[in-house]
């Protein structure tokens, strides 16, 4: 499995950001095809703030599929591309860092 992760910074009015990704860009990243999950994740509170610099982390995105293939294949869908197109409306492009990793151990916790 593999997920590629969206690391938001916070937005200068979060409450206008929050309506705009929950009420249009997640709908579109949903449709995705080969999306096996999405999770989506308001950061709390952040441990070792000097390791991000000037960044305060805003909220977590994580895509999950199957294999890399299938993200690689993903990338290439309308949905996908819709999916990004959206994000650049509502201004999220300019908040996010992005990348991939390779999920090693997806056992629970007891």
């Amino acid at each position: 499995m593999i997920k590629y992760i969206a690391l938001y910074k916070k937005p200068a009015n979060p409450e206008d950001f929050d309506e705009k990704y929950f009420g249009t860009h997640m709908p579109i990243a949903d449709s995705v095809p080969g999306l096996v999950r999405a999770e989506v994740a308001k950061v709390q509170r952040v441990f070792l703030a000097g390791f991000l610099g000037d960044t305060e982390p805003y909220m977590i995105a994580e895509l999950y599929f199957d294999s890399a293939e299938s993200m690689k294949a993903a990338f290439k869908t309308p949905e996908w591309a819709s999916s990004g197109a959206n994000l650049t409306e509502i201004g999220g492009m300019e908040l996010v860092a992005m990348f991939s990793a390779e999920v090693i151990d997806s056992g629970e916790v007891a």
